[in-house]
C-alpha cells in the first residue's frame, strides 16, 4: 500500500536543503506540495503590494522546480487548518510536514493546524529550515532564554547543526485539483502596485545566483564594507557593501543553513562577520519565541510609557523622503523605489523618526512592513526596537541618536548613495552635499538646486531635537 504525505510550503519556497520536502520524499511514496492562501494574512495588516508581487514570482519559480522533478505546486485558499485536514482526507495523507516559524501569528496558526490534524488522525510534523539553528535551544547558565545578543551568539556558535540536504531528484504527486498559481492581487496586493525597481528577483534560482556571487568575492570585505552605502571605489552594487540577500532569506528561496555552511568554509574576517549577521537573524527569532508580546510593545518596561508626538505632516515628509536631510531622504526613497533599504540607512531613518521627529516607532514599523520585500515581524520589529532603544539590547538610548550629517560623512562621504536616490542634489558640490542648506544662493543656482524650492530645508534641527529626545527618555526611565 502506497503512503502519502503533504508538504505545506509557507515562506520556505525552495526545493534545495528543505528538510520537510526531503523528509516527505524520503519516507513517502507520494508527496503533495501545497501552498495555502490564508485570508488572515492576505486580507490583514500583513498585506503588502511589493511582497505580494515578490511572493507570486517565488511561487511560480517553486512550481517550475517541482515540475522539473515530476511534481507541481497545489494551491488552495482558506483557513490552513480546514484546508489541510480536507486535503489530507482527499489524498489519504498520513502526515503533513512544514517548516517551523517564530512569529507570533505563525505559532498560533500552527498550534491550531496541529490540533486539527491530530483530531483527524493525521500526523503533524514541524521541521527545521527557516533558521541556521534551532532558535528555541540557547539558554543562559540559569536556564533562561537570552535577551542580549553577545552571549546568545557565543551559545549559538556551539549549537548542533543539521546536515545540508540535497533537493529530491524525483517526486510522485497524485492527481489532485487546485486553484492555480495566484496572482499578486490574490496574495494581498489588492490593486497596490509593485515597487518601480524591485531590489531582488523572486525565486530560488535567482536567490542562489545572488548568494553565489556574494560568496565568490564581496563577502571577503564584509567586515570592512558592511556599512558602506554605495559599495567600494565606485562600485555600483545595489546592496553597497552588504549581501543584499535578506529578501531571499525572508522567503526561504535560499536556505540560511546552506548559506552559513558555505560562508564558514571561507577563511577571513569578512565571512566571520557575515555569519555573525546570520546569528542576529536567529537571535530575533529566539527573542520572539519567548516574548511574543514584543510584537507591538516595548520590551523594556520603563519605556512603555515613553511619550510620542502626533505630527502627520512630519510623518509624511519622512515617508516621502522630503525631510531636508539628504541621507534620511535617500534611504526612504530607496525603500519606496526598490522595496529594500541598506541596513545602515535603516538605522539612520529609524533614529530620525523616533528621536528627531519623536514619532512612535510603530508608525515606522508599519510603513516599512508595507513596502519591504524582506519584511517579516521578528526582524522588522526587533530592528525597530533596537534603533528606538526600547528592545532587548542593553545599550543606552543616547548611543542610538544618529546624527544624519555625521553618518553621511562616515558612510557616504562622496555622496554617491545620496545622489543616486535624491537626484535634486546631483550637482551639489561634495563639500556641500551633506548639508546643502548651507550653500549660498550663488552655489544653489550653480548646482540647480534652490533650497526650499527644488529640495526642502531641514524640517527640524537635529541638535535641538536630540536634547528633546534625551529629556523624553530620561523622564520615561526615571
Amino acid at each position: 500500500m502506497s503512503s502519502t504525505e503533504i508538504v505545506w510550503f509557507r515562506r520556505d519556497l525552495r526545493v534545495r536543503d528543505h528538510p520537510a520536502l526531503h523528509g516527505a520524499a524520503s519516507d513517502a511514496d507520494r508527496v503533495v506540495p501545497v501552498f495555502v492562501v490564508d485570508p488572515a494574512i492576505v486580507e490583514g495588516s500583513a498585506a503588502s503590494g511589493p511582497r505580494a508581487h515578490f511572493l507570486a514570482g517565488c511561487l511560480r519559480e517553486l512550481d517550475a522546480a517541482l515540475r522539473d522533478r515530476g511534481g507541481r505546486l497545489i494551491v488552495r485558499r482558506g483557513d490552513p487548518a480546514d484546508v489541510l485536514v480536507a486535503l489530507a482526507e482527499e489524498v489519504g495523507a498520513e502526515a503533513v510536514r512544514w517548516t517551523s516559524d517564530a512569529s507570533p501569528y505563525a505559532r498560533r496558526r500552527d498550534e491550531r493546524v496541529t490540533k486539527a490534524l491530530e483530531d483527524a488522525g493525521v500526523r503533524a510534523v514541524p521541521c527545521p529550515g527557516q533558521y541556521v539553528a534551532d532558535p528555541s535551544e540557547p539558554r543562559t547558565g540559569g536556564g533562561k532564554p537570552y535577551v542580549v545578543f553577545s552571549p546568545f551568539g557565543r551559545a549559538w556558535d556551539h549549537l548542533d547543526r543539521r546536515k545540508v540536504l540535497d533537493a529530491p531528484r524525483e517526486l510522485s504527486v497524485p492527481q489532485v485539483g487546485g486553484d492555480g498559481l495566484p496572482a499578486p492581487d490574490d496574495l494581498g496586493a489588492d490593486g497596490r502596485p509593485d515597487v518601480p525597481e524591485p531590489f531582488a528577483e523572486p525565486g530560488e534560482e535567482p536567490g542562489l545566483r545572488a548568494a553565489r556571487a556574494w560568496l565568490d568575492g564581496p563577502i571577503q570585505e564584509y567586515h570592512e564594507l558592511h556599512d558602506a552605502l554605495a559599495g567600494k571605489d565606485g562600485s555600483t552594487r545595489a546592496a553597497g557593501g552588504g549581501s543584499g540577500l535578506s529578501a531571499h532569506l525572508r522567503w526561504g528561496t535560499i536556505s540560511p543553513r546552506w548559506l552559513e555552511a558555505r560562508a564558514r568554509k571561507l577563511s577571513g574576517e569578512g565571512p566571520a562577520a557575515f555569519v555573525r549577521q546570520l546569528a542576529w537573524r536567529d537571535f530575533y527569532a529566539h527573542v520572539y519565541l519567548f516574548h511574543p508580546e514584543d510584537r507591538h510593545r516595548a520590551h523594556q518596561p520603563k519605556y512603555r510609557d515613553l511619550t510620542w508626538e502626533v505630527d502627520d505632516e512630519a510623518l509624511e515628509a519622512w515617508k516621502a523622503g522630503r525631510t531636508g536631510y539628504p541621507l534620511v531622504d535617500a534611504g526612504m526613497r530607496q525603500l519606496a523605489s526598490t522595496g529594500w533599504m541598506h541596513n545602515r540607512a535603516r538605522m539612520i531613518v529609524g533614529s530620525f523618526l523616533t528621536k528627531d521627529l519623536h514619532i512612535d516607532w510603530t508608525a515606522g514599523e508599519r510603513h516599512f512592513y508595507a513596502l519591504l520585500l524582506d519584511g517579516e515581524p521578528t526582524q522588522n520589529d526587533g530592528n525597530w526596537q533596537w534603533v528606538t532603544s526600547i528592545g532587548v539590547d542593553p545599550k543606552p538610548y543616547f548611543q542610538r541618536m544618529f546624527n544624519p550629517t555625521r553618518q553621511m560623512s562616515r558612510f557616504d562621504s562622496d555622496g554617491r548613495y545620496v545622489r543616486r536616490w535624491v537626484p535634486e542634489l546631483a550637482d551639489v558640490p561634495d563639500a556641500r552635499i551633506q548639508e546643502p542648506w548651507k550653500m549660498s544662493r550663488e552655489e544653489q543656482d550653480a548646482a540647480g538646486c534652490v533650497i526650499g524650492e527644488d529640495y526642502p530645508e531641514p524640517i527640524v534641527d537635529h541638535k535641538v531635537e536630540r536634547e528633546r529626545a534625551a529629556a523624553r527618555y530620561r523622564e520615561a526611565g526615571d
